[in-house]
């Protein structure tokens, strides 16, 4: 709100919205606030969430009850054109902001997974993009094989030029470069998922497998890596 950047649209309870932010010396006066069981649009989403979900065992009375949650509330918001975007995890799990948005939003079209990441802003920062990174998938797929993480590499890549709007230059991490470790299944999956990644997308710019060291430093990888084109100047990390 003080920036600018965003209509901010507070999901949940106005009364304890604005005790919250009285409390914590926040000013949300500009922020619109919607309370899931006084809005107008609560039972055109139970309708729209009872059709979603009713092959999967949803009924209209279940479906009354979640959208008074704020998550699943806020994310049928997205899906009708209410909102642009949801911001959820400070008080809720990974799995309790995933969870609505796979039921209610589904993933794009094309996307064999789902994965996570972190946008890193790193201030006064000569590496990656003027400090900005990507750190795939740090958050979600726990071991993913070669294929996942060939489609991790690919989904982290677009969000990196959706978000920035520069050209993302990924690098598939390990800990070694080049074969400087004695090769085995670790290194080898890196290696098979760069290859998949640039074989599924040739429009990326990937390289791998790669030390954190050679994948961002440009004097570093001149030395560990020459020859790739990344050139130590990654800004997008999967790990």
């Amino acid at each position: 709100l003080t920036e600018k950047y965003a209509e901010i649209i507070l999901v949940g309870n106005e009364e304890k919205i604005n005790e919250l932010s009285k409390e914590n010396n926040i000013n949300i006066k500009d922020a619109k606030i919607v309370d899931p069981i006084n809005s107008n649009q609560y039972n055109e989403y139970v309708e729209e969430f009872y059709n979603l979900r009713k092959a999967k065992g949803m009924t209209i009375e279940k479906a009354k009850e979640l959208m008074q949650d704020p998550t699943h509330f806020g994310m049928m918001m997205v899906k009708q054109g209410g909102a642009d975007g949801l911001v959820s995890g400070a008080c809720h799990s990974t799995s309790d902001t995933l969870r609505p948005a796979l039921q209610i939003l589904k993933t794009a079209p094309g996307t064999k997974l789902v994965s996570a990441f972190f946008l890193m802003i790193v201030p006064n920062c000569e590496y990656g993009e003027n400090g900005a990174f990507v750190f795939a998938d740090s958050g979600l797929n726990a071991n993913p094989n070669a294929d996942e993480l060939s489609e991790i590499a690919i989904s982290s890549s677009k969000s990196f030029e959706h978000l920035t709007g520069k050209q993302s230059k990924v690098a598939m991490l390990s800990y070694s470069t080049y074969g400087s470790a004695p090769t085995n299944e670790l290194i080898e999956k890196v290696v098979t998922a760069t290859k998949l990644v640039k074989e599924k997308e040739p429009n990326i710019l990937v390289d791998g497998e790669l030390q954190l060291d050679a994948a961002i430093v440009p004097e570093i990888a001149k030395s560990k890596a020459p020859g790739s084109p990344l050139e130590g100047k990654a800004n997008t990390l999967v790990f």
